[in-house]
């Protein structure tokens, strides 16, 4: 991992600091920004999550779909855990946490916003660092890389539908023509942008000069992340000065989720004979979120000083140590997932 992905939690709290002083110090700024919007859709934030998640999605191949028959067990729980079991169980968690538990500690104009901050994190699974969690788990790189195709390929279509019936479900208005703003701005534009990119890329000059893009947009993509946390905290800084234990509480069943979904996808793969090479991606894949898109989202659909835009901003706080001890959970258990499964394989390193 780079120094950037390794500290994430690190910069989110700084952004946080930082962006709640400017919030507080100098408001106006802010608001000026927060007001440039077109269709709904903040300009300036819409062009930050496009440098953000424009990389990640350079290093899509989707030709790698074809290799999806070769690891369909893998492939199959996967598919299961990320779209038909994650979002609805934070939803449930959601409405346990948020609605029943903690609402008397929590904001009650901002209920319904705070849960679809959560739905909005796990509708979609993520597309860069499960690269990362991959490859330190010593998952198969060929299933990693075709899931995250085929996920992607499923995210096109299916991430509209899904959070507004999950919406919709939670009792929540669905604004239908912001939704499918959002998804054409940030899922199908960027998708296809990023596609001909690399076509012409590799084109151009291979492998090679697909790398050297990506070493030269990835500070770029960092850089745009930072910057939108900082806006987002500068507008919510009020509420977070006035409730700090307001973040405390939505980590709560976006850290449940995650190591739900992950122990179920990897017992899943262990109880249908998958290899752990790629029982280990699957359970990572299974359990992350696309918080970008949801951060993106969220703005479009409730706004800069909403509760669903601070719900999935948390979502990016907790990413990273909470990724890596399912890592740990994932390699220390390698023993005990072989006693029960007799079709183990490793990696073909020549692959």
């Amino acid at each position: 991992m780079s120094i950037f992905e390794r500290y994430l939690t690190v910069w989110v709290f700084l952004c946080i600091i930082v962006g709640v002083v400017l919030g507080q110090l100098i408001p106006a700024p802010f608001h000026w920004l927060g007001e440039l919007e077109i269709a709904k859709v903040n300009i300036p934030v819409g062009l930050l999550i496009w440098v953000m998640i424009i990389p990640m999605l350079l290093r899509i191949d989707f030709t790698a779909l074809h290799e999806v028959r070769k690891y369909w067990r893998g492939i199959g729980v996967t598919l299961f855990v990320n779209w038909a079991v994650k979002p609805f169980s934070m939803a449930l968690l959601g409405w346990l946490f948020i609605r029943q538990l903690f609402a008397s500690y929590l904001p009650a104009e901002q209920l319904d916003s705070y849960i679809a901050g959560l739905i909005l994190l796990a509708a979609a699974p993520c597309t860069a660092m499960v690269f990362v969690w991959s490859r330190l788990v010593n998952g198969e790189p060929l299933f990693t890389l075709s899931q995250v195709a085929l996920n992607d390929s499923i995210m096109v279509f299916a991430f509209a539908p899904l959070v507004g019936l999950l919406l919709g479900i939670s009792s929540i208005i669905v604004p239908w023509d912001t939704l499918l703003v959002s998804v054409v701005s940030y899922i199908v534009l960027p998708v296809l942008v990023a596609q001909v990119w690399r076509k012409y890329l590799l084109a151009r000059g291979g492998m090679a000069a697909l790398h050297h893009a990506l070493s030269m947009l990835n500070p770029l993509s960092i850089s745009a992340l930072l910057l939108t946390l900082i806006l987002l905290f500068a507008f919510q800084g009020k509420a977070i000065v006035e409730q700090p234990l307001i973040i405390v509480m939505l980590a709560v069943p976006i850290i449940i989720q995650v190591y739900f979904n992950s122990g179920l996808a990897y017992w899943l793969n262990r109880r249908f004979g998958e290899a752990h090479c790629v029982a280990g991606p699957s359970a990572l894949i299974g359990a992350s979120n696309f918080f970008e898109l949801a951060v993106a989202a969220a703005i479009s659909l409730f706004g800069f000083e909403s509760g669903a835009a601070l719900a999935a901003v948390v979502g990016v706080l907790i990413e990273v140590p909470v990724m890596l001890s399912v890592v740990y959970l994932v390699k220390r258990s390698h023993g005990w997932y072989e006693m029960g499964n007799k079709h183990d394989v490793k990696p073909d390193p020549k692959k």
